[in-house]
């Protein structure tokens, strides 16, 4: 029998197990058995036999399509003939820009909470963040590292300058204390030298002293 005349129980086949009529093989020895089944129940009973058998499905390997993109995240295949779009439509400046806000942000946020820059700080260089003050995070952290030593070397000045001051404050307020008590012991002294003994009695020298 012609392999042409089994095309009726090659359609039943398919239905039955449920595939393409191209994945369906036929046993070609068993052309006149496969020939006589003409229903699905009879069709059945082949498979079971196994006269009528479902071929797996053919292989569409991705190992070259796998090798390809390797090489590509590598850089080949990349150049300039290769390249339909715009720079800006490959990868979009737009983009560019969000990643490195969220990357500015998200350490800004880190150190706001680890209690390394104060809120003041943190809203000023967020703004600066936004006014495209810093290209990465490396400029952002030397700049919060600089502002730092700034701050606390105005601090150790101001420091500085207020003991400074509270030295000098006391310096001069025990010279006058000196100046007062020198004052005192020459009027002292004097009044000693101008008045005679015996003139004037205790009372009148105290509130002269005084």
């Amino acid at each position: 029998v012609d392999m042409s005349c089994l095309r009726l129980q090659r359609r039943l086949a398919s239905d039955v197990l449920n595939c393409g009529k191209h994945r369906v093989w036929l046993d070609p020895n068993e052309n006149s058995e496969i020939a006589n089944a003409n229903s699905r129940q009879n069709i059945r009973k082949l498979v079971k036999d196994g006269l009528i058998i479902k071929k797996p499905v053919a292989v569409h390997s991705r190992a070259r399509t796998r090798a390809h993109l390797l090489a590509r995240r590598k850089g080949r295949h990349m150049g300039t003939g290769k390249r339909k779009g715009t720079a800006n439509a490959r990868m979009p400046e737009k983009v560019l820009w969000m990643r490195r806000m969220r990357v500015l942000r998200r350490l800004l946020k880190k150190y706001r909470e680890s209690k390394k820059i104060d809120s003041h700080l943190y809203r000023q260089l967020y703004k600066r963040s936004k006014g495209n003050q810093f290209k990465n995070k490396r400029v952002l952290v030397e700049h919060i590292h600089r502002r730092k030593a700034e701050r606390l070397r105005s601090k150790q000045l101001s420091d500085q300058a207020e003991a400074m001051r509270l030295k000098k404050r006391e310096a001069r307020k025990r010279r006058e204390e000196r100046i007062i008590e020198k004052r005192r012991k020459m009027l002292t002294e004097g009044i000693k030298e101008d008045v005679e003994p015996g003139t004037v009695t205790g009372q009148q020298a105290q509130q002269v002293q005084a």
